[in-house]
């Protein structure tokens, strides 16, 4: 019979893999704490119109590669391709407006998109990220980069790079959509098929194009940060003289939009040379109109989101690890068929005091429970048989020092915590 393998573009996370997975996400919500973010967790689907009004129909997410189905009752359902949208949903239906004039947001979520998989990008893939939502100041674009960096200088990244931009609002951006137009038009026929078809619709996305084609074709293309109003020059301004106080260094790219419809003002990305040509490992940025889109009161926010593959294998590639090889606190070694059966009974009693423990399950020889002690690196072998049974006492075997020495069973606790 056929073995039935995982679909394409995804993945298993097996033991060895998770608990470096479990370990950075203690630290993704520690820090998150110490920034006063609170975790916000929405369903795996939703409906479908909320990416199509949120994220745009024509950026390659909504045209290209959502999982999009119709359930049993014939509504139009998504698999999350990303978080943003799904979390102002959330804010609004909630009404979490409500409550908190500003709300401070994180996740950590599967999201899903039927892409060509390749290194750093899957159909099934993770990210953590955050949201700033009630407010409009550059301080808190400056401090919602800042936490991603901390993020990963916390996590030992090493040669990360800070690229920002500013891309307006409608009151500058549409001025400056025709400018571009009329530099891109009688180059036109020389742009990719996608380039030409945003050209009407959504002209900047043409700046994101990563065609080198278009690449070459855009580098004479005017600057929107050459065009900013009054209100979005000062915004930027403040943004990058808080950064420059925080410590935290960046590069500007006139040419960074991002690739969602939804954003505003700042953007944001930090990339890393260890990934090659698909090198970003975060992006973000300013989407004040996002709430409205979605039916909800205006709504200044600003937010990010952070690849934990992407993540996981820049700190492979740097020999980075956030926890130890595992060890086995006890081996509980059993030397016949009496000492089997009180064998569970022992491993309770231990495990309720906090020892890590393992037990033979194979009836295999003492010989050979020990080879499997040291293979599990065991601190303690605890040895249990008729005459130990007998009198009430435990043979304890302290494994880095190759010493044995009888313990009696009300003393054992006591004994194995001053050897930890």
């Amino acid at each position: 019979m056929k073995m039935i393998k995982r679909i394409k573009g995804t993945h298993d996370l097996l033991p060895e893999d998770s608990r470096e997975w479990v370990a950075l996400e203690d630290l993704i919500r520690q820090i998150m704490d110490k920034y006063n973010f609170y975790e916000l967790r929405t369903p795996v689907f939703e409906n479908t119109e909320l990416f199509a009004r949120g994220i745009g129909q024509l950026t390659d997410i909504v045209s290209k590669e959502m999982y999009t189905f119709l359930d049993r009752g014939k509504k139009q359902i998504t698999l999350k391709p990303e978080m943003t949208a799904p979390i102002i949903r959330a804010y609004l239906e909630n009404k979490l407006y409500a409550k908190s004039q500003i709300n401070k947001i994180y996740y950590i979520a599967p999201l899903f998109r039927q892409e060509n998989p390749q290194a750093g990008r899957l159909r099934q893939f993770h990210q953590f990220g955050a949201e700033t939502i009630g407010t409009a100041a550059p301080e808190a674009d400056a401090e919602m980069i800042d936490l991603a960096m901390t993020v990963y200088d916390r996590f030992g990244l090493k040669g990360l790079q800070l690229t920002i931009n500013s891309v307006g609002d409608p009151q500058c951006r549409d001025p400056y959509k025709k400018t571009l137009q009329d530099y891109i038009r009688p180059h036109l026929h020389e742009y990719c098929p996608d380039c030409q078809r945003r050209f009407d619709e959504n002209p900047m996305r043409i700046l994101d194009c990563k065609n080198e084609a278009c690449r070459t074709l855009n580098q004479q293309a005017p600057k929107i940060v050459d065009n900013l109003c009054d209100d979005c020059q000062a915004h930027y301004d403040r943004l990058r003289d808080v950064l420059q106080a925080m410590g935290r260094q960046y590069e500007e790219d006139a040419y960074l939009v991002r690739g969602l419809d939804y954003y505003t003002r700042t953007v944001f990305e930090i990339t890393s040379p260890a990934l090659g040509a698909q090198n970003a490992i975060c992006g973000g940025g300013r989407y004040d109109l996002l709430a409205e889109e979605l039916g909800g009161p205006s709504t200044p926010a600003i937010g990010f989101a952070s690849g934990i593959e992407r993540l996981m294998m820049v700190a492979a590639e740097q020999v980075i690890r956030l926890v130890k090889e595992p060890r086995l606190d006890i081996f509980f070694a059993t030397v016949d068929d009496a000492a089997r059966h009180k064998a569970p009974e022992f491993l309770q009693w231990l495990r309720g005091n906090g020892f890590k423990c393992e037990m033979d399950f194979l009836q295999r020889s003492i010989k050979a429970q020990m080879r499997e002690a040291n293979r599990q690196n065991a601190r303690f072998v605890l040895i249990l048989g008729e005459q130990e049974l007998e009198d009430d006492v435990l043979s304890v075997k302290i494994m880095e020092q190759g010493q044995q020495q009888v313990v009696a069973r009300k003393e054992l606790i006591p004994f194995l915590n001053q050897r930890m």
